[in-house]
């Protein structure tokens, strides 16, 4: 809206090709002719300008203006000439926004997702351009909803901030404000530039799916628990206003070992089969919840089932152990360290005893209380000849309740050793007339007397093996101390 006058829009200029010099000839006079009220021109140099106040480009934004130019300063007999001047009024941010209806109702499903539309509302700016853009903002703001502007179409749109649920609310109703996104300074003041319209929401039911009282859920359970035994129970309702039964059953995709039941009326979850947390420590199922009378509607939740320990198992080696003694050993020399391993997770850890049961007369053990323990030789003078091998039973118990304990057996071998203990050979020695000769003669000797042997006996069918017995593998005594 234009409120000034005389304010100059444009100068035309017209020539005479008489003599400037010669009386009037060429003196030149402008007037309008077309385009009264609102324009006027100025007769000696051609200005165009304003000249009605309160011209509006919503009203009427195309003028045709004609001027003419006479000669001879107006004088009657003078020549004239016309022309047009096509004027356009430019926008200016002088229209507030408003809105055509006050009052919006929409409607909203309570399926729809976070962030969803529901509605649209618009506001009128008779301005065109950046001066009709406009912004719409919920009075006060709101936990629920929210409206953003589209550009596009210059329209408010009402989305959601959080669920709706028919069943806990049904109606909302909110004030949103529109107003210009760019200001003019000059038609600020004493101009209201916005406006304002109630927004009432209706959210309507949907049939939903059965939901669970907790998702996840974790349950805990001992492995010694026997089976057919309650572990826990989830629990579902329909969350619409009917609230339908529901029923329950497990995925046995998640429960291929079939370890599991469930109740499908009242959700109680139970064993079919003996836990072992020493084959599985976690047992991840998925149960479904289903409405009875609309199988369409499942919901399922995952069920993570902790198997807790129960003191089932006994401590032992933690490796096998290449253990040997040397033939001149002392009294009191170390031999082996030992340590366990258990399957059991005790809450306080592991603490293992360990112990020489009957008492032996070769070798002793020191527990030395950081579940390891020493292996010591009681005696000295040890034979390879005599003895090759001993196998020492060692006890080993954990401190859980129940206390489990087992004997592992450890197998020692009797080596030659040099002066610093260090293993040469452990073979068992054979008879005293073969020092000094190597294994590839003592074979062969051994060899051509079994063959004269055969040649001599007048049985073919004799026994060999009894004369080869003595010669091969002298005699030893038992293994065990």
């Amino acid at each position: 809206m234009l409120k000034t006058v005389c304010t100059s829009v444009v100068t035309i200029t017209a020539t005479d090709a008489d003599d400037q010099t010669y009386g009037n000839s060429a003196k030149l006079v402008y007037s309008i002719l077309q385009g009264q009220p609102y324009f006027s021109v100025d007769s000696e140099n051609g200005t165009i300008k304003t000249a009605l106040p309160g011209m509006d480009r919503e009203v009427k934004e195309q003028y045709q203006v004609v001027i003419q130019a006479k000669d001879m300063a107006g004088q009657m007999g003078g020549l004239s000439g016309t022309t047009t001047v096509s004027i356009t009024l430019t926008d200016v941010n002088d229209s507030p926004p408003r809105f055509a209806n006050h009052s919006f109702r929409v409607t909203a499903s309570e399926a729809t997702e976070v962030g969803g539309a529901i509605g649209r509302i618009r506001a009128d700016d008779p301005d065109i351009g950046r001066n009709a853009e406009m912004e719409y903002t919920i009075v006060g703001g709101h936990d629920t909803f929210n409206i953003i502007t589209d550009q596009g179409t210059q329209e408010g749109v009402v989305i959601i901030k959080k669920r709706l649920d028919f069943e806990s609310k049904r109606d909302y109703e909110f004030r949103v404000e529109v107003r210009n996104t760019y200001l003019d300074a000059r038609f600020i003041h004493g101009l209201q530039f916005k406006d304002f319209a109630t927004v009432k929401v209706t959210v309507e039911d949907v049939d939903e799916s059965p939901v669970f009282s907790r998702n996840p859920y974790v349950i805990e359970v001992h492995e010694d628990t026997a089976a057919g035994s309650a572990v826990g129970v989830v629990s579902a309702r329909d969350p619409d206003a009917d609230n339908k039964p529901v029923k329950y059953s497990i995925d046995r995709h998640t429960d291929l070992e079939r370890l599991f039941n469930i109740d499908s009326t009242n959700g109680t979850i139970t064993t079919l089969k003996n836990l072992d947390r020493e084959m599985s420590r976690w047992h991840n199922i998925s149960v479904v919840a289903t409405e009875i009378n609309n199988p369409r509607q499942t919901t399922r939740v995952p069920v993570f089932i902790k198997v807790l320990d129960v003191n089932d198992n006994a401590p032992e080696f933690a490796m096998s152990y290449d253990t040997f003694v040397c033939e001149n050993v002392k009294a009191g020399q170390l031999i082996q360290t030992i340590s366990a391993v258990d399957t059991d997770e005790p809450l306080v850890g592991h603490k293992f005893v360990f112990s020489i049961s009957p008492s032996n007369p070769n070798f002793t053990i020191d527990d030395r209380e950081d579940n390891t323990a020493n292996i010591r030789t009681r005696r000295g003078g040890f034979s390879r000849r005599e003895m090759s091998i001993y196998f020492l039973p060692v006890v080993i118990s954990d401190n859980d309740y129940p206390i489990q304990s087992s004997t592992s057996t450890l197998v020692i071998r009797v080596c030659a050793c040099d002066r610093r203990g260090n293993m040469q050979t452990c073979s068992p020695e054979v008879l005293p007339f073969s020092d000094g000769l190597t294994t590839g003669a003592l074979v062969a000797i051994l060899l051509c007397v079994c063959i004269l042997l055969i040649s001599l006996s007048p049985a073919p069918s004799a026994p060999v093996t009894p004369l080869l017995t003595p010669l091969l593998t002298p005699p030893h005594p038992s293994p065990f101390p």
